[in-house]
């Protein structure tokens, strides 16, 4: 496939205003690309088949990230299945199909590290994909990502479309879902450390044994990464996107505690679901074509706690 160069091309960021689409969105704008499409929500209903081809038929974009899901953690993934999965397959193929019918010459599909397996070798090399059973509590999800990886590659293998699949780890960063109903691990233990600072209180309790362990990545590393794939990969097979560096959810807990400056204990709930023992990724081709990562997770979490908050005013001090 020629290389393709995104300050020339027009450039569709479906789900801009999320976690990774507002970072791919501020990562074109920094390299200096100026015909970058966007719609919100309001403007656009991507589960709303009719309304994506009249998107992709009015402005024919040369590119698509598609950034746009679903997305929850453990609580929501398990609560609202049904959700997940048709909300996810309804969008994915909607953005997917009418990039393909519009002649998109370049598609990156996003999707999830919880794809794997729930036992897979670790780190999870990609060729673990459909190796096994996944983790209980958020297989309707993975299972919709699954199809979008598949999606991608069976119209590339039929048709030699440039559609791609990057799998990236856990994500934090500007723009975070800090709802404890709904959020991931990460905001959400810097929600409960700062109110737990605010309201004096002795203890924070978190979910599980602390001992699962997980990778996560800088939504600005990752929108890096993306646009890194974008200009250099156009393989048939996924990528992974990680790190290559985890911590258990003590650990993580201890850090952002130790950020936030918050005196108290930490308290288990063992009661509550691990999730996944251990999900490292095993990013080597990535980090072979000659990306890597720059943002540490210690200086990651001060940033973060940062945006959180100049950004979350009934959340502030």
């Amino acid at each position: 496939m020629p290389q393709i160069s995104l300050r020339d091309s027009k450039i569709y960021v479906a789900g801009h205003r999320g976690l990774v689409g507002s970072a791919i969105h501020r990562a074109l704008i920094e390299r200096g690309c100026k015909n970058i499409v966007t719609r919100t929500r309001q403007e656009l209903d991507l589960r709303n088949q009719a309304a994506v081809q009249r998107l992709f038929e009015s402005e024919k974009p040369d590119i698509v990230f598609l950034a746009a899901a679903k997305v929850g953690g453990i609580l929501a993934n398990d609560k609202y299945r049904g959700d997940f999965i048709l909300e996810n397959l309804e969008i994915q193929t909607n953005v997917i199909s009418a990039a393909f019918k519009h002649g998109t010459k370049k598609l990156i599909f996003l999707g999830s590290s919880c794809i794997y397996p729930k036992f897979a070798p670790q780190p999870i090399p990609e060729s673990a994909l459909l190796t096994g059973p996944l983790e209980p509590t958020n297989e309707a999800y993975a299972l919709a990502k699954i199809a979008g990886i598949m999606l991608c590659k069976s119209l590339k293998m039929q048709y030699g479309v440039d559609f791609i699949s990057l799998m990236p780890t856990n994500m934090y960063g500007p723009g975070d879902n800090y709802d404890l109903q709904s959020s991931h691990v990460l905001p959400a233990l810097i929600r409960k450390f700062h109110e737990a600072k605010v309201s004096n209180a002795k203890s924070v309790e978190i979910w599980g044994t602390g001992t699962p362990r997980r990778e996560f990545m800088h939504s600005s590393d990752f929108a890096d990464a993306a646009i890194f794939c974008a200009e250099n990969y156009s393989g048939l097979e996924h990528l992974n996107v990680g790190s290559g560096e985890e911590v258990s959810i003590s650990e993580l807990a201890n850090m952002i505690r130790e950020v936030v400056e918050f005196d108290g204990e930490i308290v288990y709930d063992t009661t509550k679901p691990d999730g996944t023992p251990r999900k490292l990724m095993d990013s080597t081709r990535l980090f072979e074509m000659g990306w890597k990562p720059k943002i540490r997770l210690k200086d990651g979490i001060r940033m973060a706690y940062r945006d959180f908050l100049e950004n979350h005013q009934c959340l502030k001090m």
